[in-house]
């Protein structure tokens, strides 16, 4: 069995000031906090003598690994991402950062999303990345557009109800 998997799609490399910061964050504390602890955890298991029956230097191997590879992966994605701080010019419109209530056109079902960055997706509060379909889908629409996404559930229908931005300070 090979570990190659096919490389993931390029997501988009926008961001909220917030969700930069959270990702800044998270790298400084994985990189300056987490990481020496575990090494020095690693280094006390590999000191216990066998390591091939030492679970706690097995699991802290892995905890290892695990960091570095965020590590690795914030270190290239927080350079690369472009944080968007302001509203568009046309506030009537979704873009990226805009709250968006809709209503399911077949049930009339309400709900809230904002449009975030895939790096900030939080699905509890409604955050949805550009990336998806119903984020596509909304994209350049105004209020009282209906549009069409492929939703895991199948196709569904959605009428604009409402766009707000975010106060920028």
């Amino acid at each position: 069995m090979s570990r190659w998997r096919p490389p993931p799609e390029k997501s988009t490399a926008l961001i909220t000031r917030a969700g930069h910061d959270r990702l800044k964050a998270e790298l400084d504390e994985l990189w300056r906090v987490k990481r020496p602890e575990v090494v020095k955890a690693l280094a006390a298991a590999a000191a216990e003598g066998d390591r091939s029956e030492n679970a706690e230097y097995t699991y802290r191997k892995k905890q290892l690994g695990e960091i570095d590879r965020r590590v690795r992966y914030l270190g290239k994605r927080v350079p690369a991402l472009k944080v968007v701080e302001q509203a568009p010019s046309d506030p009537d419109a979704v873009f990226f950062g805009a709250w968006v209530e809709l209503e399911r056109v077949d049930s009339g079902a309400l709900a809230r999303y904002r449009i975030v960055g895939p790096d900030e997706t939080d699905a509890q509060a409604g955050w949805i990345s550009i990336d998806s379909p119903l984020a596509r889908a909304l994209l350049k629409k105004r209020i009282d557009d209906e549009v069409e996404a492929q939703l895991p559930g199948g196709p569904a229908r959605f009428a604009i109800v409402a766009v707000e931005y975010p106060d920028p300070s």
